[in-house]
């Protein structure tokens, strides 16, 4: 008799188990026929820990794969009833994959599964560029790094099914960059920079991330390291110029701004640049020098118009205040002085008023002419440039 109560219980537990595993084939059916809402639910029976007839099921690797198709197709619905059910169907597709890979310790399912989450790669890279074009980078970032937890995944790695994805490691450390997230940034970009991805310009923006840390440094090294594997790269060359002089490391600016000149003879910016550098050093006539090659080149340049003013201008105060140690009773003196002073200040005046011309709103422009108009005695400009600032 208690053989007989036994071999009963055993063959209900058995149907039970039976039952629960119907249900994970009922789901897919659900599924195939477009019934997503009653698939979603149905398979989430079959992993409530609360239902005491889910304890096969929710140890069977074949009910995870199951949910992970279900939340897929989820994701892939137009109606918005059906895309209700999931705020993140993809994640939750991804963990139920990895949750069965978990379970399927005798490989059984591990080739479907390979296959969808190929197909699940693919979903992801269109959620990512869906989520940039929205401008919702956050979202970008965690897809990217989604497909790379998918590429990392054993199940790829024996057979190389998915090499090393350059450009997803790139796409993920811009993302990583526009969510101010300079960590990530860093790494994902020195991993693509050791790829040998996209060539110098990863090395731009890993320079990029390092600023972003305020890391001068690494930003620096970053460029180097590029320029010294892409030399005919310009842009890098640029960029770690502007680097030196914001860094005040005048050699090395000074070194690359010479070769960058060498390179590119006709691009204004160097020759700015370099008259910075050597106003910087107080090297005012050659400043002088590569101010007026800059404005000859690109006669818009304001900044070069504006710096050629100043050295004027202020060379002109330099003198000034030096009048005032001449002795009171030497009028012969002072008035030589004077009259070198407005030298230097009718220089300075047409590369002001060229400013102006350029720009009639920058402060220090309006300023500086307004100066000049003043003591040089112009006060009908003065007047005129006092009227229009006051408006």
């Amino acid at each position: 008799m208690n053989k007989i109560i036994l071999v009963l219980i055993s063959l209900l537990m058995l149907n039970s188990s039976f039952a629960q595993k119907g249900k994970v084939v009922s789901a897919l059916n659900f599924k195939e026929a477009g019934k997503l809402e009653q698939a979603f639910k149905t398979i989430q029976t079959t992993i409530d820990k609360n239902n005491e007839k889910s304890a096969k099921s929710i140890n069977w690797p074949r009910t995870w794969e199951v949910r992970g198709e279900i939340y897929q197709a989820v994701f892939h619905s137009k109606d918005e009833k059906i895309k209700a059910l999931s705020t993140d169907p993809l994640t939750e597709a991804l963990n139920s994959y990895k949750r069965a890979l978990e379970l399927d310790t005798k490989n059984k399912f591990s080739k479907s599964v390979k296959i969808k989450l190929t197909l699940l790669n693919n979903d992801f890279q269109d959620q990512a560029v869906e989520a940039y074009n929205l401008e919702n980078y956050s979202k970008a970032l965690v897809s990217f790094e989604q497909i790379l937890e998918i590429n990392n995944l054993p199940l790829f790695k024996t057979d190389n099914l998915m090499s090393i994805d350059t450009a997803i490691i790139y796409n993920a450390g811009m993302m990583a960059l526009k969510t101010d997230d300079s960590d990530k940034a860093v790494r994902y970009f020195r991993e693509a920079a050791r790829h040998g991805y996209n060539g110098a310009t990863t090395y731009l923006w890993l320079s990029r991330a390092y600023e972003q840390k305020k890391d001068t440094i690494n930003a620096s090294e970053s460029l180097k390291q590029g320029f010294e594997k892409y030399p005919e790269n310009n842009e890098l060359l640029s960029n770690m110029i502007q680097l030196y002089l914001n860094m005040d490391r005048k050699e090395e600016a000074m070194h690359f701004l010479e070769l960058a000149i060498s390179r590119e003879p006709d691009k204004a910016v160097y020759y700015l640049a370099m008259g910075n550098l050597l106003d910087k050093n107080h090297d005012n006539e050659n400043a002088i020098i590569s101010y007026e090659k800059a404005i000859e080149l690109d006669t818009d340049l304001f900044m070069g118009y504006f710096n050629l003013g100043v050295i004027y201008y202020n060379e002109g105060v330099q003198l000034f205040e030096s009048a005032k140690n001449i002795p009171s009773d030497d009028s012969a003196s002072y008035e030589k002085v004077i009259k070198e002073v407005d030298k230097y200040w009718e220089k300075s005046l047409p590369f002001m008023e060229k400013c102006y011309e350029l720009n009639p709103e920058d402060a220090a422009t309006v300023e500086s002419i307004k100066s000049l108009y003043y003591r040089l005695n112009q006060m009908d400009k003065y007047n005129a440039i006092q009227k229009n600032s006051t408006k």
